[in-house]
């Protein structure tokens, strides 16, 4: 009450400047504030009324000064030494970890809409206010300093406030609205994108301390976020509000230390997403927009961590050698299949309906090319749902390519597919009908390309900023492939096919592999599989080559490529081993068999 008196005290000094309209609304709410004091009312009522009276005095400062943008940013630089003063008061009761509250609200909900406009006047102020409110005075609140010591440093802050509240005086240029009391200015954030004047550094120019730093930074963000989901989920909105803020505040402020100069406005875009998130549980929203905004974060998160550490050596080699198998793989069998009906065509002195076979091929490319762009189309206009589509798209991938890989195996596919196109050549030279050629290398073609499109879409969804290495190890790939025709064709030389189909199953399984880790990382993302982190237990990558293989650490991922991991063991055993043993054991029986019936047929005569 003592603290009231003296403030209405001060009040009166300057009340004649004001509206005779607002004067007496202020009065009225002094008047309210100390009945609530008397009446020992909550604290929240309490706090609406030095709200109203510190929200009237700063409009009337916006209105005195002329400019909207003076009196938003009097109101934070007010609230700021408000709570600074709070901070003060609770550190002298022994109370740190309120005070650490006030300190956290200090910066991130009024300090953070300042940095701008400070760093526009004076950019090592506003790093040096940064660090003070952000890290130094919050690290002696928790290590519970002596008060004397805090008082002290928080005295020191407030003479650096005041110089700068000095060089926002006549600032027009950030003039925003004022946001609602408690809630994050989005606009105010907002005016910030393109004016950062710093250093400028490309992707991945950060040192490798930074890099770690980042990795440790983001992991301890992703599990504040899934607590954060937890707790709003269970009707604990004020554990959940402090959570995000301390995702947001101990850890990717961090983040955004080597990650500015790499791009600023991506940053910004960042701490937004953080500040609507904020707000969305304070307006009380439904779970699924909060969930919403969480997942818009994740992504922005592994982007982060994109921008600092860059694509490295190791990731880019691994998307290279894996688009170069995706296209040898495919390109393999078709080349055998069409060289097969082109051989035919040879030998029985069919040569005329090669063209028509160059026909289907020309076609088959030309609906793999648009397969490709209808799929890309789909994805684009996906939303909010491209991250599900990935993921269906990884898993679809990965059915494919066991199924495949299996076939490969057993070497059964490839002959069947020749045998039939044998047939269906043969026929079509008897009757002379041209469009079962174009049919016939169509389909062996387009077959192919339509796997293609799906592993190149699974593998382009998570090769972000490697995709020219992918592209290289494409054409690579077809460059080897026409190598490898023209060996077969105009040279008369065989493949060792028993050694390309044991690699390209391999190969098949990796991507297998790699992709349902991916898949399923996805479907964490978006909510469908719940996560159970595994971090300092599962060896921690760089995002690029965990994308590249598929390798997170959480609990879920590592079990889905552990078990079909298992499945490609146990399948390639069977094939490989045990199915010929029996085959040779049946082979064997029914050989005895035959001996034995001769004998006795011999004994009879």
């Amino acid at each position: 009450m003592g603290l009231v008196n003296v403030a209405e005290i001060k009040y009166k000094t300057i009340a004649h400047s004001l509206a005779a309209s607002r004067s007496a609304e202020i009065n009225s709410f002094f008047t309210g504030l100390k009945s609530s004091i008397e009446q020992k009312a909550e604290s929240d009522s309490v706090k609406r009324f030095t709200d109203a009276i510190e929200r009237d005095l700063a409009e009337d400062l916006s209105l005195s000064a002329g400019s909207e943008s003076a009196g938003v940013n009097a109101k934070y630089f007010s609230n700021i030494r408000t709570l600074l003063t709070n901070v003060m008061t609770e550190v002298k009761s022994g109370n740190y970890k309120q005070a650490d509250q006030h300190a956290i609200t200090a910066y991130v909900d009024n300090f953070e809409y300042l940095e701008t406009p400070i760093e526009k006047y004076d950019p090592e102020l506003k790093g040096t206010l940064e660090i003070e409110m952000r890290e130094n005075l919050r690290g002696m609140i928790n290590d519970e300093k002596p008060s004397q010591a805090i008082e002290e440093y928080v005295n020191g802050i407030l003479g650096k406030l005041e110089k700068a509240e000095e060089l926002l005086a006549n600032d027009t240029s950030f003039s925003q609205p004022s946001p609602p009391a408690g809630f994050a200015d989005i606009k105010g954030l907002a005016a910030g994108f393109g004016t950062y004047t710093g250093e400028r550094k490309d992707i991945g120019q950060a040192d490798d301390p930074a890099k770690a730093a980042v990795r440790n930074g983001i992991d301890a963000i992703r599990i504040k976020l899934d607590e954060t989901l937890r707790l709003y989920k269970e009707g604990k909105a004020e554990g959940a509000l402090l959570t995000s803020r301390s995702a947001y505040l101990d850890s990717y402020e961090n983040v955004e230390i080597p990650l500015r100069p790499i791009d600023p406005d991506f940053t910004l875009d960042m701490e937004i997403k953080f500040a609507e998130l904020r707000n969305l549980m304070q307006y009380g929203a439904p779970f699924a927009q909060v969930e919403a905004k969480v997942i818009e974060i994740r992504r922005g998160l592994d982007e982060s961590e994109r921008l600092v550490s860059g694509t490295g050596i190791v990731a880019p080699a691994i998307a290279f050698s894996t688009s170069f198998s995706i296209i040898f793989r495919e390109g393999l069998e078709s080349a055998l299949i069409v060289g097969a009906i082109l051989t035919y065509l040879e030998a029985s002195r069919n040569e005329r309906f090669k063209k028509h076979v160059y026909y289907g091929i020309v076609i088959a490319f030309a609906a793999t090319a648009v397969t490709w762009f209808v799929a890309q189309f789909i994805i684009s206009i996906s939303g909010a749902s491209r991250a599900l589509i990935e993921a269906i798209a990884g898993v679809s991938a990965v059915a494919v390519l066991f199924w495949v890989s299996f076939w490969i195996l057993n070497k059964v596919e490839t002959k069947r597919w020749i045998e039939f196109v044998k047939a269906k050549v043969w026929k079509a030279t008897t009757t002379g009908s041209v469009m079962v050629f174009v049919m016939l290398s169509f389909f062996t073609v387009y077959r192919e390309g339509f796997e293609t499109v799906l592993f190149y879409q699974a593998i382009i969804s998570f090769a972000e900023y490697m995709e020219w290495y992918v592209v290289a190890g494409l054409v690579t790939g077809l460059a080897v492939i026409s190598g490898i025709t023209f060996a077969v064709r105009k040279l008369g030389r065989k493949l060792p096919l028993r050694v390309l189909f044991g690699l390209t199953m391999g190969v098949g399984a990796y991507m297998s592999i790699a992709f349902i880790g991916n898949a399923v990382r996805e479907f964490q993302e978006v909510g469908y599989i719940q996560t159970t982190h595994l971090i300092d237990t599962v060896p921690r990558l760089d995002i690029n080559t965990a994308a590249m293989t598929g390798i997170h650490p959480t609990l879920e991922t590592i079990v889905a490529q552990l078990v079909l991991l298992c499945v490609y063991l146990v399948g390639s055993l069977y094939v490989l081993f045990i199915q010929p043993r029996r085959n040779r054991a049946i082979e064997s029986a029914r050989k005895s068999r035959a001996d034995l019936a001769k004998k006795e047929a011999k004994d009879v005569q």
